[in-house]
């Protein structure tokens, strides 16, 4: 099994979520971070008034699947977050070692 951490665009979620859907990826946790790369953030007027904003709105992506599917989740979050500009973002792949449902004490692939 494996655990990819997806850091993407907020208005890409949906894009993304609906192409994983298409694959039988069932589940994922979703959350809004802010943070920054390459990219350091950029500047913004508020009231006459410039300031450097540092941290930059993104979402968490955290989703578990079974080893065949890694490569095509992958494929299908690099081609729908795609935007082909700086900050589109990251992904993190980790083995995971096990995955029960709480409710039925499934565990492995079942799991998931």
């Amino acid at each position: 099994m494996k655990y990819i951490i997806a850091i993407i665009k907020p208005f890409k979620l949906e894009d993304v979520r609906e192409a994983l859907t298409e694959l039988g990826i069932q589940g994922m946790t979703i959350c809004e971070v802010k943070g920054y790369g390459r990219q350091k953030g950029h500047s913004e007027l508020y009231r006459g008034a410039e300031y450097e904003v540092s941290f930059l709105p993104k979402t968490k992506m955290e989703i578990a699947i079974s080893d065949d599917l890694l490569e095509p989740a992958l494929d299908a979050i690099m081609r729908t977050a795609d935007t082909g500009k700086v900050g589109d973002g990251k992904l993190f792949v980790f083995e995971l070692l096990q995955a029960v449902r709480i409710r039925t004490r499934e565990s492995g692939d079942d799991a998931l």
